[in-house]
């Protein structure tokens, strides 16, 4: 049974993504942003698991991203689907524009199992952060929902986020081979700062969070380089 644990967790991940695309497009986003998180919590800790039992597999890699294109690929473009929806009414084409995002994540996670460069780090925004994005989006329009359904946004925000996700951008991930602090100092100080933020206001943080991360993998990868 041991070889399998880690598969289970990821065919957790798949199905709690599916219910969570079929919540997004129904408007329950409280219940799809909950499908988001276990999605989120089984993405984490299958690799963690397989790591410690070791037992990664070639089979346990590709259904991973098989599960991450429809929790962090297909339920994302659900809610701009549903968003789009909203600030173009009466528009019957427009609003699929929305499934952008889940065909660059699908892109941006078949580049990562090819990439040997991804074994430790990522390069281009990686697709749980880009989710959480967009799931954050309608908690914030319930207070700025002039800026949030506003068109140019939402069509900006599709096209922006689908390019960064296969963008060349170099972010950290939290994996390493050291758990000391002048290795990780960026990543802990990340870590503690999305906490804050989370408590304080939600998944309205995410916005804030994501810019945090950009900027504290800038940081880090800066620090990391030699110097002459």
């Amino acid at each position: 049974m041991k070889p399998h644990i880690p598969n289970v967790l990821t065919c957790l991940n798949l199905f709690s993504g599916c219910v969570g695309g079929v919540f997004a497009l129904q408007g329950r986003f409280e219940v799809a942003a909950y499908c988001l998180v276990v999605s989120g919590v089984c993405d984490f800790l299958d690799g963690l698991v397989a790591r410690a039992l070791g037992v990664k597999s070639a089979m346990g890699k590709e259904l991973d991203s098989l599960a991450d294109v429809v929790s962090f690929g297909f339920l994302p473009g659900a809610i701009f689907h549903l968003l789009l929806r909203t600030a173009f009414p009466g528009n019957g084409l427009l609003p699929f524009l929305g499934f952008t995002v889940t065909v660059f994540s699908a892109i941006r996670l078949a580049k990562f199992n090819l990439d040997d460069r991804q074994t430790h780090d990522f390069i281009g925004l990686n697709t749980p952060m880009n989710a959480f994005y967009v799931m954050s989006l309608p908690f914030i329009a319930e207070s700025y929902g002039q800026v949030i359904y506003h068109p140019a946004f939402l069509v900006c925000s599709v096209l922006i986020n689908s390019l960064l996700l296969v963008s060349n951008i170099r972010l950290f991930s939290m994996k390493s081979e050291s758990w000391s602090w002048n290795s990780n100092r960026w990543k802990y100080l990340f870590l503690i700062s999305s906490t804050v933020l989370v408590v304080w206001l939600g998944f309205a943080a995410t916005p804030a969070i994501l810019v945090l991360y950009f900027l504290c993998s800038y940081i880090h990868f800066q620090a990391l380089r030699p110097r002459y």
